[in-house]
């Protein structure tokens, strides 16, 4: 489904991505993992279009979309869950979701995925007319993925989903990343410093060091590997 080939991305003249490649099949959970500053963010970034790469390519079902404009590469069905949640904080929860389905005009269908992600999170239900800024930052993460599921992505990329929050809302978030994947098909590009709790929800992952792919393996063999566990795991 994605396909990232030879990615050099950089920030005026410093190079945060020095040649990446990877892949993502359909159905996947994804994960990359690796130290603060590795280039996690970035290679997110590049994909949506924020940053867009300096040299190599980037593909999406077979069709390159490394020269798009960000707003074009959502259209395709490529949703981003960006680290900090950025929700809309003096929009309610309501109309936070309705941002998330700006470019549908299915109304029937879009009234079910409301429907879906008040069942997965049936807080954001109870405070559907509060203001997004006044939720907790739980609370605030959960709107942040619910409004990228609004879009309906195909390819769902998700930035640090786990910072800042306390470990019981981090375990709910991530069997609603295991959900989401299984129930609705979609594919999910996960970026996460917690390695532990990525690679136990990720079908395979990537380990990235100074803007580099340095292993890559099924998520149970990097969680079994002596490198990974002295780097990553704190085992």
């Amino acid at each position: 489904m994605l396909e990232m080939k030879n990615v050099q991305t950089f920030y005026g003249n410093i190079q945060a991505l020095k040649g990446i490649s990877l892949r993502i099949a359909e159905g996947e959970i994804v994960t990359l993992i690796g130290a603060n500053g590795a280039g996690k963010t970035t290679t997110l970034m590049s994909v949506c279009g924020i940053v867009p790469p300096r040299a190599g390519e980037i593909f999406f079902e077979g069709r390159p979309i490394h020269h798009m404009a960000a707003n074009k590469i959502v259209s395709l069905g490529i949703c981003q869950v960006p680290e900090g949640r950025r929700i809309f904080p003096y929009l309610t929860v309501l109309e936070n979701l309705d941002m998330g389905a700006f470019l549908r005009n299915d109304k029937a269908e879009i009234k079910r995925d409301l429907d879906y992600v008040f069942s997965l999170f049936p807080i954001l239900a109870e405070r559907r007319n509060q203001a997004g800024g006044t939720l907790s930052g739980g609370e605030q993460q959960m709107l942040a993925i619910s409004r990228a599921l609004m879009a309906r992505p195909r390819l769902l990329l998700l930035d640090e989903p786990s910072l800042g929050l306390a470990p019981l809302v981090v375990k709910q978030i991530f069997e609603i990343i295991r959900k989401v994947n299984s129930e609705q098909k979609t594919t999910i590009f996960l970026v996460e410093q917690n390695a532990n709790l990525a690679l136990k929800v990720a079908h395979r992952g990537y380990v990235m060091e100074n803007g580099q792919i340095t292993m890559t393996d099924t998520a149970a063999s990097l969680m079994a590997n002596e490198q990974v566990r002295k780097a990553y795991l704190g085992i």
